[in-house]
This record gives structure tokens, C-alpha cells and sequence, in this order.
């Protein structure tokens, strides 16, 4: 395993699985030179019984290696729901293994000898689409316990605001008093987490995304 030094423990880190020791080694180092931590695996069987799902990151796979196909592994990979990018790298591709590759869900498809800067401007790439699918899921995650903590009349309640009635109209179509409404509208705004209309606005429309 190589690691970038100080603070690397901050980094994304990178599995690298090829079964060419020399492969590993080099492409360690070069990943290694941008700040991002690697975990180099000799063959898929290992990779996968170590594999911690839940790190930010990138996988880097070879496609032929003994035993198991790179795209068998990455068909697995999908199946189990690993959200982590994968990039694919072959010294013998085709058409069709590229094609093959990404319809499976692959990030990249990459021929060796690697290009280094192709490489590392993969692997970044990767890490950026990786946070930012972290962060929706967590936005996701959030939005599913602030809905859940919502009553179905303050449920109804928002759905009226964000359509621009007022609270004398929410309260005619709800038959409820002006005050009433005002009640409701305090917990919409304490619930969610919201500090002005326009954020409970953008609060609800996370809530439609997510399919609350």
C-alpha cells in the first residue's frame, strides 16, 4: 500500500487491483503524488473480502486477471449497490469490452501503458462525482427524517404554502383558523430546519427529488 504522507488519512483513498506486482507498484506511486491515498490488491478475491464500502473514493480495475474478469467484478460491484466510481484498464481492449464496460457502469475506460495525467485526471474526476454522490444520498437521508417528523396536516400545510396561498387560504381550505395555520406553519419551519420561505421552498423541492 502507498500512502500520500502526512494527512493522507483525510484523503479519498483508491483500491487498485491488477495482478502485476510492477503495476501496482508504479500506478501506486503515481496516484499517490496527487494526495490521494491507494490500497493495492493482487487479485479481486482479496480486493472484495476487504473492500470497506462506505470510504469516499475511487476503484481502479484491471479487466483481465486470473481467475475472475475485471467485468465480473465490476457486474458485482453494481449488484451489491457500491456507489464508489470505477475506472477499468486493459493492455488488450476492444470495442466491444469498452462498450461492455461502461454499459455495466464503468467510469472509465482506460488502455495500457496508462497515460499518467489521463489517469490521475480520471481518478480526480471520480473522487469529485464520488463526494458529490455522498452528499446528495446524505441530503436524501436528511430530508427522509425531517419529512418523517412532519404530522399529515402539516404536511398538507406546506404543499399549500410552496403552492403561494396564504394562511387565510390554507386555513379556508383546510377549514381551520388563520391561526391554526400559523401554528403549523412555526413546526413546518422548526422541523425542516428552515430559516425563510425561500429555504423551505428548497427544503420541499428536496423532499419531491428524494420522491417523499
Amino acid at each position: 500500500m502507498s500512502s500520500a504522507g502526512p494527512g493522507a488519512s483525510l484523503s479519498p483513498l483508491i483500491h487498485l487491483i491488477d495482478d502485476d506486482e510492477a503495476v501496482r507498484s508504479s500506478l501506486a506511486l503515481l496516484i499517490s503524488t496527487v494526495g490521494l491515498r491507494v490500497q493495492a490488491w493482487p487479485d479481486p478475491q482479496a480486493f472484495m473480502a476487504g473492500f470497506d464500502r462506505q470510504t469516499i473514493g475511487a476503484i481502479v480495475l484491471d479487466v483481465r486477471m486470473p481467475g475472475i474478469s475485471g467485468l465480473t467484478v465490476l457486474d458485482t460491484l453494481v449488484a451489491q449497490g457500491v456507489d464508489q466510481p470505477v475506472i477499468m484498464l486493459t493492455g488488450h481492449g476492444t470495442v466491444e469490452m469498452c462498450r461492455r464496460a461502461f454499459k455495466a457502469g464503468a467510469a472509465e475506460f482506460l488502455e495500457k501503458p496508462v497515460d499518467d495525467e489521463a489517469l490521475l485526471e480520471a481518478l480526480q474526476n471520480a473522487v469529485r462525482q464520488h463526494v458529490k454522490s455522498r452528499e446528495r444520498s446524505q441530503a436524501d437521508r436528511q430530508a427522509h427524517e425531517r419529512y418523517a417528523q412532519l404530522s399529515a396536516r402539516e404536511r398538507e400545510v406546506l404543499g399549500l404554502i410552496v403552492a403561494g396561498l396564504t394562511n387565510k387560504e390554507i386555513g379556508r381550505a383546510l377549514d381551520v383558523s388563520p391561526r391554526t395555520v400559523e401554528s403549523h406553519r412555526a413546526n413546518l419551519f422548526a422541523k425542516l430546519e428552515a430559516d425563510s420561505l425561500a429555504q423551505l421552498i428548497r427544503h420541499y423541492a428536496a423532499l419531491v427529488e428524494a420522491n417523499l
